[in-house]
């Protein structure tokens, strides 16, 4: 067996140790560390953060060389295990890699657990030493002996994050499966047993989605929330999932109703659970078997991030938490996000899933202008694809597609081809035609007229001063007013506005918050605009369209107005 020691070699100086242990090593062992983990889609080169590695067979030395930035070769005699030392700095605090400190470690293997190439298919353990007194441990990884852990492979190996320090715990059974989350970081007053409680609608809500009165696919389900000051996000695993959120978002023991940064948290936990089979299990083609020394290519992240988006809030509904008219509103969001990004004309999601890996991740100043996230406008493609199979008569709508889809690809290897073949099983060539344009085309969805089948108000709303402009802004006393992206073909841009302009004036009057001057200027009115740049001042002229910039909103259709189908379709979907 593969074996890992992992200590706290220093919690201040956020270092972990590692012993990787290789009983009966080939004459030249390569050793390798992934260079990214699964599910999120960018190099993050996690072998910079290894250092002073050495090698042994017993109490010989061995010389380790170093063949390329994330790969080391050992030459061995003899059937003497092979041990293999050295360090981790561990200070990033996100979901993605590992992190050390005297409160709180969390790692996923990807960043600590060297890879024995040719011999990944082989059974794994994971044993941790030199623990802080006090901390505990949470994972959902296969306990084989006190701070022991083992896996089948390597593959599942790096699949198990764990969570390390003095943090809360709850458990409880959805669907007959047990359940445990972990939150590290909360403030007092924090309400567990309500977290709980609505976590467990949420998983039971989604394995009778996929299952009916069967068991899902795991046999136990861990969550692992890091609450901090200002952070969002999560990444899911075959059985568990890593998340992060603000502490302010948590929920209280004196909170009455679910304000909107709780709403947030509850539809990242939903997102990440539904991921457990959508991209976990069925996942694209390209993506069997991982190739984690470089970029895994896809099409499909509209697919498995995008329909996974639009259905997180979906379930939130289904589960009881929120009603239909919070549910269009969180829709409106959705929607509004994509129309006011000018790189829908310029990329298709198809090609903003292929290009994850250079512009995703590495969102500038002129992303808006030059791309669209693949979960954004995926979850509109969702939502119009469900709305137009309802209306065709598809009883379940895009719940019926997905389970095919589940059935057909047996939890497995998922294609493009494969989409469309169910769509058009279900509902017609013509549909799966339809999908394929919206997928592959950059012009706007035509969801108006989809909504309003489904007695669904389209209406408009004034988007304030600085939207109006094309300005993506940060504003603060301290701060003042900066410029952070300009979008193409607005007002702003126009008139020669940067990323990096600090605006200070409008017609001469200083401003800490630029939808002040929507006080005294009227409507279409143009204006003197003073900003600084490179420490230089400048006054740009800025002229207005007599029309207001507008943003979309979402309502239940009045009853005595919709039609009696129209009204049908609704019920189906959104169950109101």
């Amino acid at each position: 067996m593969i074996a890992y020691r992992i200590e706290v070699a220093s919690a201040t100086e956020h270092r972990f140790a590692v012993t990787l242990t290789v009983p009966a090593p080939s004459a030249q062992t390569r050793l390798s560390l992934p260079v990214w983990i699964p599910g999120s889609y960018l190099v993050r080169e996690f072998g910079r953060h290894l250092s002073r590695l050495t090698a042994h067979q017993g109490q010989r030395a061995l010389t380790l060389t170093q063949l390329d930035k994330t790969t080391w070769q050992v030459d061995c005699t003899g059937q003497a295990a092979l041990t293999v030392r050295y360090e981790v700095y561990a200070f990033d605090a996100s979901v993605r890699t590992a992190f050390l400190d005297d409160r709180r470690g969390f790692f996923n293997p990807t960043s600590l657990c060297l890879s024995v190439q040719g011999r990944e298919h082989e059974a794994h353990s994971i044993e941790l030493a030199r623990l802080p007194k006090g901390w505990a441990v949470a994972t959902a990884m296969t306990p084989s002996g006190k701070l022991r852990w083992q896996s089948a492979d390597y593959d599942e190996l790096i699949d198990h994050p764990f969570e390390l320090g003095a943090f809360w715990r709850g458990e409880f059974v959805a669907n007959g499966v047990a359940h445990e989350f972990v939150v590290a970081g909360a403030w007092p007053g924090f309400d567990g047993e309500r977290l709980l409680a609505d976590t467990q609608k949420i998983c039971a809500t989604q394995i009778s989605f996929w299952h009916g009165r069967k068991k899902p696919p795991f046999s136990r389900y861990v969550f692992m929330l890091y609450a901090t000051e200002d952070g969002y996000g999560g990444l899911e695993h075959r059985a568990s999932t890593a998340l992060i959120a603000n502490r302010r978002d948590l929920p209280r023991r004196d909170q009455i109703g679910l304000n909107d940064g709780y709403v947030k948290l509850l539809g990242l936990i939903s997102h990440e659970y539904f991921h457990t089979w959508n991209v976990k299990r069925l996942k694209p083609a390209e993506f069997v078997p991982y190739e984690l020394s470089r970029e895994n290519y896809t099409e499909l992240l509209w697919f498995f991030e995008g329909f996974t988006s639009y259905y997180d809030d979906l379930f939130l509904l289904r589960a009881g938490l929120i009603d239909a008219p919070r549910y269009l509103k969180l829709l409106a969001q959705t929607w509004n996000g994509v129309r006011n990004t000018p790189g829908r004309h310029v990329q298709s999601v198809a090609e903003s899933s292929f290009d994850a890996w250079v512009k995703y991740y590495r969102i500038d100043e002129n992303s808006p202008n030059a791309t669209i996230s693949y979960y954004t406008k995926g979850a509109l493609v969702a939502l119009l694809l469900d709305l137009r199979l309802r209306q065709a008569g598809v009883t379940g709508g895009l719940d019926l597609v997905m389970r095919s889809l589940w059935a057909r690809c047996k939890g497995g290897a998922l294609t493009e081809a494969d989409v469309l073949a169910e769509v058009a099983a279900v509902a017609g060539a013509g549909l799966a035609q339809e999908l394929a344009s919206w997928v592959h085309g950059r012009g706007d969805l035509p969801l108006e007229p989809a909504l309003k089948a489904a007695a669904v108000q389209v209406g408009r709303e004034e988007a304030g001063f600085s939207a109006s402009l094309g300005l993506k802004l940060t504003e603060s006393v301290l701060t003042g007013v900066q410029v952070k992206s300009v979008l193409a073909g607005s007002a702003a841009a126009a008139a020669g506005v940067s990323a990096g302009d600090e605006i200070l004036a409008v017609n001469g009057w200083r401003v800490r918050r630029l939808d002040e001057a929507s006080q005294w200027l009227q409507a279409g009115e143009g204006f003197d605009l003073t900003l600084c740049r490179q420490q230089r001042l400048a006054t740009l002229r800025v002229e207005r369209g007599v029309d207001p910039a507008l943003t979309q909103s979402l309502t239940l259709g009045l009853e005595a107005q919709a039609a009696a189908a129209a009204k049908a379709l609704r019920q189906s979907w959104i169950k109101a």
